[in-house]
């Protein structure tokens, strides 16, 4: 598997056992305290599943409450993922989007989005969900009170 260069020790628990479970296509729930891998127990597998080839098209979803934490793990997924080739993508709202769009026509492999944002470039059909084969929710309490009560999430 791959671990970032930058630990300096082997993975703690939260990243190590899920990270094994991601890899066919499981579903999987880990909750630990901040600075324990969790980010990386998320990424880390689906970097690796994307690693087998490239495309324009987004292949996997990484959906988050805040933009924050989008950018975050957005953050952690290009250092991991750094020397694979694979592009990740962060679109977010509260800033100007035609960066975010345009990032998105250049391709990327990994998509880390709001539900706001991601909903309205859906809407619009900026967004192209043919090859995308993996969803990860980060705080999904937080991401399903959203969805369930958006009468946008549910059509």
């Amino acid at each position: 598997m791959l671990w970032p260069k930058r630990a300096t020790s082997p993975p703690p628990p939260s990243s190590a056992r899920p990270s094994r479970r991601c890899s066919p296509a499981r579903d999987v729930l880990a909750g630990a305290q901040t600075g324990t891998g969790k980010t990386a127990a998320f990424v880390l597998p689906i970097l690796q599943n994307l690693a087998s080839h490239q495309a324009r098209a987004p292949r996997a979803l990484v959906l988050t409450p805040t933009r924050e934490l989008a950018a975050q793990v957005a953050e952690s997924a290009r250092d991991y993922g750094r020397h694979t080739g694979l592009r990740t993508v962060v679109i977010f709202g509260g800033v100007g989007e035609k960066p975010q769009i345009e990032a998105l026509r250049s391709g990327c492999d990994l998509l880390v989005a709001t539900p706001g944002r991601l909903l309205d470039l859906a809407q619009r059909k900026l967004l192209d969900w043919v090859r995308c084969g993996a969803a990860c929710w980060t705080r999904p309490t937080a991401c399903s009170i959203w969805v369930s009560f958006t009468p946008s999430a549910r059509s």
